[in-house]
Parts: C-alpha cells; structure tokens; sequence
C-alpha cells in the first residue's frame, strides 16, 4: 500500500490525493507536522515540504511531478487528454491553480485563517485576507468563464485540471470563503466533482479548532 505524508487542507496534498483515489490505489494518509522539520520527514523530503508519496519502492515530492509519475505508471484511468493540445491545456490550468491561484488566494485566506493557528504564528494579516477575498471573485469568473465554454475545465473530460481547481477550492470551502452563488455554472461543476468517489476523503477532513460549514460535505449544497 501506498503512504501519503500530507496536511489535511494543502491543496496540493489534496490534487494528489484525488488522483490516488481516482486511480483506485489504496493509500495510508499520515498527517505530517512539516513546519517542525523532523529529522526523518526531512530524510524523505529535504525541501521540508508535502506531500511526500512513498509508492512503488520510491518516496516522491513535489505534488506535480508526483500526478505525472501516477499518470505514466498507472494510466488505466487517465486524467489526461491524449492529444498534445489538450494535454498542454491540462498542464497550463493545473500551473494556473497551484501558481496563481494558490499565490493571491489559498495562502491568502487558508494559510492565514488555519495555518498561522496551527503553527503557532500568529494571527492573521488583515491586509492579505482582503486581497485573497477580493481576489477570488476573478478567478470565479474566470472560471465560469471556462465552463460556459466546455463541460468541464481543459475540455469535455475530467482531467488533472479539475481536481488541482477542486483541491484549493474545497480547502476554502472548508472555512467558507467561496461565494458560491457568484456563478451557478462553477457551483453546478463543483457539485460534480465532489460526488465522486475520489473525493470521499476529502469531504470526510476535521482539523481540530476548525469547524466546516453545514454544506461543506453535502453533495447537494
């Protein structure tokens, strides 16, 4: 079986997660306190960083390279398109989400609200949560945007791209700061994907101190 070392609300422990689900491979979740930089977390990831995934014999970091080793080595149910444009789209919305997104919202408004708690530093920067909540409004439109266009975000298939989006989304809706009714498409799209089963796990997170919203794990909102 494979192991995850990961932080229930990073959202790039979570992309990684939802892979390893839908791809149907059985995987240990252990919790990893990786601002403390333990001597053995730091033999398997010297960046000091998860996810950390040992499988197959290997222990792996980095949450993108980590999606494209489960995509070469496991590509009976695939999260990517097999044409080159629409693998480059993939690629391109997964960057788009764990880059700009991840910079002007999700370290914005998780890392301020949850993580400073946890790790004990702090409280949060008013500054950088008006940012992050002002931010977020554009890449919902931008989104929508996407999906007035297509069925779901890289396309008319499920890829990498729509579990890299749900991975930072779910982590804010855990501390509700997705305004859900900014856009009916992206609420529809949203609804989609946490029905599935891969998403089982995720919806099923308590971090200690942090109470999800009522919804948070309802499929029907």
């Amino acid at each position: 079986m494979a192991t995850l070392y990961h932080v229930p609300l990073s959202p790039f422990c979570r992309k990684v997660r939802l892979s390893l689900a839908e791809k149907r491979i059985e995987c240990e979740l252990i919790e990893e306190r990786y601002w403390e930089q333990d001597a053995d977390f730091l033999r398997r990831n010297p960046a000091g960083k998860v996810p950390v995934l040992k499988i197959d014999g290997m222990v792996m970091a980095e949450s993108a390279a980590i999606c494209e080793y489960l995509e070469d080595a496991y590509p009976e149910i695939s999260l990517m398109p097999k044409d080159p444009v629409g693998r480059y789209e993939v690629r391109r919305l997964v960057g788009w989400f764990d880059d700009k997104f991840h910079s002007e919202v999700t370290s914005k408004l998780v890392y301020e609200r949850v993580n400073k708690k946890v790790m004990k530093q702090g409280y949060p920067d008013s500054k950088n949560v008006k940012f992050g909540a002002q931010r977020i409004k554009y890449h919902l439109d931008y989104m929508a945007w996407l999906l007035d266009q297509r069925r779901w975000l890289a396309g008319d298939v499920m890829t990498l791209a729509d579990f890299a989006a749900a991975a930072h989304l779910s982590s804010l809706d855990y501390i509700s700061d997705v305004d859900w009714n900014r856009s009916e498409v992206v609420k529809d799209w949203y609804a989609k994907i946490k029905s599935r089963p891969a998403f089982r796990s995720i919806l099923a997170d308590q971090v200690p101190g942090f109470l999800p919203p009522q919804h948070y794990a309802d499929l029907d909102f």
